[in-house]
């Protein structure tokens, strides 16, 4: 069957997940970070406690708990993540168990394509610790005649030169360390499964990328201090390639705002190119 737009309102059941120092580590040398960061890739380092990156929960029980199997049939290949936000309650310890409870809140029909919303909320202790908001972008999905969904510019930058900029390279093998953190789709790594999605190549994941941008607004606008970071929120634009060199554009807007942009630059040389646009960080 397609997409079921009845599922909206679909909750999984709560399931229980952990995580330990060693997945705070890896998460953390997936998204780029050595030995420039040792407080997020080290824990035995002296004098340094080990800290989490505020964007780790995108991998915490990755796969499990998820609402997504209520929506119907989909082809994974055409999938793509369209959107993604990190809402921290309080920072994230460097290891902790979590009940996670997933809900299907949005079904839109963008006509050739569809976008399914999903949020899950994250208790310990019987507190909030974090909630995340991610949509999938499904092509060949759409053409029910249902809701098209929010649409429009948001999170506009000022025209203006940023505040702050922060450019790192991902490396070409990039992929097949950040897939260790739990998403092993095919896509990151398998050139067939690629081409099958209308890829030359294998692309990165659109949260590994997400993460080296949480990185670097984190160091430039948080004083690198998760404490400080209390929210991030963008929209996937364009795919990257690993070896490309993304760079972090960031705006204060006052009031513990900040609008940013990622923007990826081959290896080879080339145009330069938004990868993650409608940036939001909330921030101390």
């Amino acid at each position: 069957m397609p997409l079921n737009p009845d599922a909206v309102g679909s909750k999984s059941e709560p399931v229980e997940v952990s995580w330990t120092s060693k997945d705070a580590l890896l998460y953390a040398v997936g998204i780029g970070a050595g030995h420039e960061e040792l407080a997020f890739t080290t824990e035995n380092s002296n004098e340094i406690p080990q800290l989490v990156f505020p964007t780790f929960p995108v991998v915490v029980g990755w796969g499990r708990g998820s609402a997504m199997g209520s929506i119907g049939t989909f082809n994974p290949a055409l999938l793509v993540h369209g959107q993604q936000s990190v809402t921290l309650h309080r920072p994230i310890p460097v290891a902790g168990t979590v009940t996670l409870t997933s809900e299907i809140t949005g079904m839109y029909d963008k006509g050739k394509a569809a976008v399914v919303v999903s949020e899950t909320r994250a208790l310990m202790d019987g507190e909030p610790l974090y909630t995340n908001t991610g949509s999938s972008f499904m092509r060949g999905e759409g053409g029910w005649g249902g809701d098209r969904g929010p649409s429009g510019p948001k999170n506009v930058p000022p025209e203006r030169s940023a505040d702050h900029e922060v450019t790192y390279v991902t490396d070409r093998d990039q992929a097949f360390v950040y897939r260790l953190s739990g998403d092993r789709n095919p896509l990151h790594t398998d050139p067939a499964f690629a081409a099958m999605g209308g890829f030359d190549t294998p692309i990165l994941h659109g949260l590994c990328s997400y993460g080296f941008t949480g990185r670097a607004l984190l160091h430039a606008v948080c004083g690198s201090d998760p404490a400080n970071f209390r929210h991030i929120e963008g929209r996937f634009a364009s795919p990257v390639i690993p070896g490309d060199s993304l760079t972090i554009r960031t705006w204060s807007i006052g009031d513990g705002e900040s609008l940013f942009t990622t923007s990826a630059t081959p290896a080879a040389g080339g145009e330069e190119r938004i990868v993650i646009d409608q940036g939001l960080l909330r921030h101390a």
